[in-house]
């Protein structure tokens, strides 16, 4: 088997790492045959984690790595703290790459994320024995090329990108047609080389259509108003919401790949779909004629 090139490829420096404007997520993932689809689909990565559904995402990967062999797209995955304890130190990251790299059947990955590390102070963190000396450590004895830290909160996170001590940046629900406070954090990733990652673009789901909660939090009628008006404005202009809030993350220049997650071999069809749609340059002017939408994000 022999693969075609992942769509707009950008091999990023010191590594030979390659990502395309989205990156799959797989948080719900348990069917090794989807997990198929979307390592050999037109994307340059597919994102995971220790704790994504407890292990089976990272189990349904590696069976179908066991498939493909080489002949697949890169996989990113992220150490996570200790089920049932909240124990995030160096040896639970150390621990908990090893059960990430026996799921998966890798000996390596290339990217490796701290994941929520909301269980620890950032002193704890940092100190001696700390979840970060562990992932340094990974890096320096070339268990893996790139560190990087993912998480939500924007207070949390600006603290993590900057000590300097991280590769890359993975943010959620932060940078969407409705919240933008990310965007001072992604700055700063930005002015230390870091690569960014801008993950749910869709909110979780309000901006796809599925559903009234932003950000795992039920909208309010005002954001629900919001909603409603740039849905109209969108299709003024011919293009579904949808199609306008993914490619709010795809046309910033802050942004290496938009992280998205995919639930159907259909819905990875579709992805590609809308990432290839154009969309009118007046749109944007349009939706900032809405004003800021009222985010129930707070952090």
């Amino acid at each position: 088997m022999t693969l075609n090139d992942p769509v707009e490829p950008r091999t990023l420096p010191g590594t030979d790492l390659v990502l395309s404007p989205i990156t799959l997520g797989t948080s719900p993932l348990n069917d090794p045959a989807l997990a198929e689809a979307m390592l050999t689909g037109p994307y340059g990565a597919v994102d995971t984690s220790n704790a994504y559904a407890a292990g089976e995402s990272e189990t349904a990967l590696g069976v179908a790595i066991g498939r493909l062999g080489s002949e697949r797209r890169a996989v990113i995955t992220k150490t996570d703290a200790e089920p049932g304890t909240g124990r995030f130190d160096r040896d639970r990251v150390l621990r908990s790459y090893e059960e990430s790299l026996a799921r998966l059947g890798l000996d390596r990955v290339q990217l490796l994320h701290l994941h929520d590390p909301y269980s620890i102070s950032i002193k704890e963190a940092f100190g001696p024995g700390g979840a970060v000396e562990g992932m340094r450590e990974l890096k320096e004895q070339g268990a893996v090329d790139l560190i990087g830290i993912a998480a939500g909160r924007n207070s949390l996170m600006i603290e993590y990108v900057s000590s300097g001590a991280f590769d890359a940046v993975l943010s959620h629900n932060r940078y969407t047609l409705i919240d933008r406070s990310a965007t001072p954090l992604f700055e700063e990733a930005a002015r230390r080389d870091m690569i960014i990652f801008n993950a749910a673009p869709f909110g979780g789901g309000l901006l796809a259509g599925r559903g009234t909660r932003y950000a795992y939090q039920e909208s309010s009628a005002d954001l629900l108003d919001w909603v409603s008006r740039a849905e109209a404005v969108c299709t003024e202009h011919g293009v579904p919401l949808t199609t306008a809030a993914l490619h709010f993350s795809l046309r910033s220049p802050l942004i290496h790949s938009t992280v998205v997650g995919v639930g159907s071999a259909e819905r990875l069809e579709q992805l590609e779909r809308m990432r290839a749609t154009e969309v009118p340059d007046g749109l944007w002017t349009a939706l900032d004629g809405l004003g800021p939408a009222p985010s129930t994000v707070t952090d």
